[in-house]
């Protein structure tokens, strides 16, 4: 995978910008509720640590033939959003960031994507790796699946923190386009919203009228399950 790989750019850009939002956070910032109950902000950093991890783990496994899920298949209604697995992610991201002051889950964040950013520099374009659902990928689609992580999760902790989203330009451009494709453009201008906005509403983060929704099916919205 190669440097200009435009989803390592934006995992390394979104990941870059996360850390630093939580890198001077106040203690008690770390026990504020989010929207993704039972979690609270060191919770849902934990979850983000947990999916990055994944990464080097599936690299160092067997590489499967051939890919058959792309990333907009990966986030599909199955078996992946059943109760024992949502019961499962809620406990492992607590595992994660239990008995850790700020200092040590940032360094963990940073560290994880440190590790992810340079082993996936040292494998080829065409890599696929298998994920624990056993979806085969290629490895930039499911490096694409944690720029999601980062984004969607990245606006959780910064509205617990009442704080401006952090949302950066690449991870906006490449979300964009795998929600609409490569003629993203002229979908994302005619529904006028900042990548900000267009992230909540189609995260399932804001509402979303019925004349918006008939938009985004008119506009060829890739719609992601996200639990």
């Amino acid at each position: 995978m190669t440097t200009d790989d435009p989803a390592l750019i934006a995992f390394r850009a979104e990941a870059e910008v996360f850390i630093g939002a939580l890198d001077e956070l106040a203690p008690s910032a770390w026990e504020r509720a989010t929207r993704c109950a039972p979690w609270r902000v060191r919770d849902v950093v934990g979850h983000v640590i947990t999916v990055l991890a994944r990464v080097p783990d599936m690299i160092a496994a067997p590489e499967p033939r051939q890919a058959d899920t792309t990333a907009t298949g990966y986030y599909r209604p199955d078996h992946r959003f059943s109760d024992t697995a949502n019961t499962s992610r809620v406990e492992t991201a607590r595992g994660r960031a239990a008995g850790l002051d700020g200092a040590a889950i940032v360094q963990d964040l940073a560290e994880t994507a440190t590790t992810v950013v340079t082993i996936c520099r040292q494998q080829g374009a065409g890599r696929i790796v298998q994920t624990r659902h056993g979806d085969a990928m290629l490895l930039t689609d499911f490096l694409s699946t944690r720029v999601v992580e980062l984004a969607v999760h990245g606006l959780d902790v910064a509205d617990a923190l009442e704080q401006q989203p952090w949302l950066t330009a690449p991870a906006a451009h490449h979300l964009q386009q795998l929600l609409f494709g490569a003629d993203w453009r002229p979908a994302v201008s005619t529904l006028g919203w900042d990548p900000v906005t267009l992230l909540r509403k189609t995260s399932g983060r804001a509402p979303v009228t019925p004349d918006e929704a008939a938009d985004l099916a008119r506009l060829g919205l890739r719609a992601l399950a996200l639990g």
